[in-house]
């Protein structure tokens, strides 16, 4: 974003800030074209095509403009910042090593006698039109004055006859700025001001001009997101059929994705045709819908670590997100049924004793998605903290702390929380998945949450905030590639069947 902002400062202005993209290649005509002019509906099979490598390439610029548009649409934090490379970086050294060439070589041109201004002016040319690039149309007063008073051939000109006034300049550049810049950018201008150094005040002018530009950026996204939420689906829709045109493999993700979770089906009604009883003779009927509320599911335990099915790549790193809250969720919840189980009666009574022991758990599971996050140490803490908490309690109510027995075995049910095929974690994982598979069946998960299952009434809250957020990522998906799903399943649960063209809705329930 910060390389091509430097590089294209006209798509930060003021007056398309419902229509232009923020500087990462958008194409204003995407957004404003008619929705219908594209088809948003999936093409019918063709054979393969060859393709190119500007081909490959538009591709995968269209699927940057794509998750930049989703981003912003459903990310109300989501702005551009002012990052550079750390300082002890070898980028972050390599660019400080050529940024102080540079000024290095402009002092001591200015420094010769006669002065050499050509690189002065090439900078000030490309002041001029970054200012340029802040304007609205219709500020002709002041974009004649800019380019008047930065005039590079009058400024060469002067140069000639040793005549230019490069403090002068300055000083107009940065009163022009301080009339075009955001007021948070006040403190910046006076510090200009105050800078006597002509290159230094150069170096510093250019700073806080690419600090301006992302301000023009951000006030753009910040005006750009309720067009997009109102236009995503068919935004969204018709840039994945511009990709699937280009790259004819764009689909081949999402469609294994598909078939493991039909497999899955097919397995599970195999299973139940076993059982005592069943009719075996009849052909088992799968559910489209079931079977993509499977495959969602599905994301909830994905190894993240290898690539993710095409149509969901916008929404990768929330669903990654999700699945650590509710992988630490889930150890919460299994501690506090063990504590009750093993302490029992002991504490039923105690209020918000079950919150007592959630309050334990957070802060030693913050950061539990860290490679470097040991596991096993905190919940070995985590058993010591809760030892100490029912000892206390107990104490204060004149019962008989833990025996050696008791709290060796309240210890070792914690620590083995994180074993493969814990029966506690297993439980508490089956009821996870019950209750998120229940959400998406609801019509309307905004109006009423399903029943919590029992075991998970310490997480209540929380699990129904991750699963609120899960729901929305869920429902809206269906709706951008609804057409895309329906012609792969019908591709894989109907292939006898002759080919038309997909629904324009998948069924969000």
């Amino acid at each position: 974003l910060n390389d091509d902002q430097n590089s294209d400062s006209d798509s930060s202005r003021l007056s398309e800030s419902t229509a232009a993209s923020s500087d990462s290649e958008y194409s204003r005509q995407s957004f404003n074209s008619d929705s219908s002019s594209k088809p948003s509906t999936p093409a019918s099979a063709s054979p393969p095509k060859t393709v190119t490598f500007d081909e490959l390439m538009a591709a995968a610029r269209n699927l940057t403009d794509l998750t930049l548009a989703h981003e912003i649409a459903v990310n109300a934090n989501f702005c551009i910042k002012d990052e550079d490379f750390p300082q002890n970086s070898f980028a972050g050294t390599v660019k400080q090593i050529v940024h102080k060439a540079f000024w290095d070589h402009l002092e001591s041109e200015l420094n010769e006698d006669p002065p050499e201004y050509e690189h002065a002016i090439k900078l000030f040319e490309e002041i001029k039109e970054i200012l340029l690039s802040f304007l609205s149309p219709g500020a002709n007063r002041i974009q004649n004055q800019i380019c008047e008073v930065l005039d590079t051939d009058l400024i060469r000109q002067q140069a000639e006859h040793n005549a230019v006034d490069i403090h002068g300049l300055a000083n107009y550049i940065i009163n022009t700025m301080g009339k075009l810049c955001a007021p948070i950018r006040d403190n910046d201008i006076k510090q200009l001001k105050a800078t006597d150094n002509i290159v230094e005040l150069l170096r510093q002018i250019f700073r806080v001009l690419d600090l301006m530009k992302m301000d023009m950026a951000n006030y753009t996204i910040q005006n750009l997101r309720p067009y997009l939420q109102r236009h995503l689906v068919d935004y969204e829709r018709t840039k994945f059929q511009e990709i699937l045109e280009e790259t004819p493999s764009a689909l081949d993700l999402t469609t294994e994705w598909i078939k493991e979770s039909i497999e899955d089906e097919l397995s599970s009604i195999s299973d139940e045709s076993s059982s005592p009883g069943a009719d075996s003779s009849s052909k088992p009927i799968i559910s489209p819908t079931l079977v993509l509320n499977n495959g969602y599911l599905k994301l909830l335990q994905w190894d993240y670590g290898k690539t993710i099915p095409e149509t969901l790549i916008t929404d990768e790193v929330r669903l990654q997100e999700l699945r650590e809250k509710l992988n630490q969720l889930k150890i919460i919840a299994c501690v506090c049924l063990i504590t009750n189980n093993t302490v029992g009666a002991a504490i039923v009574d105690v209020p918000d004793f079950a919150d007592q022991l959630k309050r334990i758990c957070v802060p030693l599971l913050e950061g539990m998605n860290k490679k470097t996050f040991d596991l096993k140490e905190a919940l070995n803490a985590i058993g010591v903290q809760i030892c100490s908490k029912v000892n206390r309690s107990l104490t204060e109510r004149g019962l008989p702390t833990l025996n050696e027995e008791m709290h060796s075995n309240l210890m070792g049910q914690i620590a083995h929380i994180v074993e493969e095929n814990n029966p506690v974690s297993s439980l508490i994982d089956k009821r996870i998945q019950f209750f998120m598979r229940s959400l998406l069946g609801l019509p309307s998960f905004h109006k009423c949450m399903p029943t919590m299952p029992g075991g998970l009434s310490v997480i209540q809250t929380e699990m129904e905030f991750v699963g609120s957020q899960y729901a929305s990522i869920v429902n809206f998906n269906k709706q951008v590639y609804g057409p895309f799903y329906a012609n792969i399943l019908r591709k894989l649960l109907f292939p006898e069947a002759p080919m038309g063209k997909a629904e324009t809705e998948m069924p969000t329930n």
